[in-house]
Parts: C-alpha cells; sequence; structure tokens
C-alpha cells in the first residue's frame, strides 16, 4: 500500500469511534525505519486536547486498516 492510498482514510479512535484526522507524512527514525504515521488532528482535538495540530500514531496502535478508515487504539 502506498502513502498515497492512505491519506485518503480516515483515522478513527476504536475507543469512542470519533474521527481523530487524517495522515499527512510518515515518521522515520534516526534508523531509517518507519516508526508510525503523522496524523493532523480535527478540530475537535485541537481545541480539546492540544494546540499542536498534529501527532505520531505509533505502527502498534493500529487495529486494522479498512477500505475507508484505519481503526487505531488510543487512550486519550
Amino acid at each position: 500500500m502506498r502513502l498515497s492510498e492512505l491519506q485518503n482514510k480516515n483515522i478513527v479512535n476504536i475507543n469512542d469511534g470519533k474521527m481523530i484526522g487524517n495522515i499527512i507524512d510518515i515518521d522515520i527514525n534516526s534508523d531509517g525505519y518507519s516508526s508510525g504515521i503523522i496524523v493532523e488532528k480535527t478540530k475537535f482535538f485541537i481545541s480539546r486536547f492540544s494546540s499542536s495540530g498534529e501527532f505520531i500514531v505509533k505502527w502498534n496502535q493500529i487495529e486494522k486498516i479498512g477500505e475507508d478508515v484505519i481503526l487505531v487504539n488510543m487512550r486519550l
């Protein structure tokens, strides 16, 4: 799967069913490996949890990649 295909999917938290954002990039660590995806927060998450507009979802937090959505397990 390509990054461009992932960017078209919504990111949904399985703990509350809410959309948390969209993929804008991939995080690469100093060893050259991808450690997760960078997600741009929805307006709900920006105003409620922090002022930063993006955060990283680690690969182990991704539960399922579907046709339209990516389900993640985020405890906020």
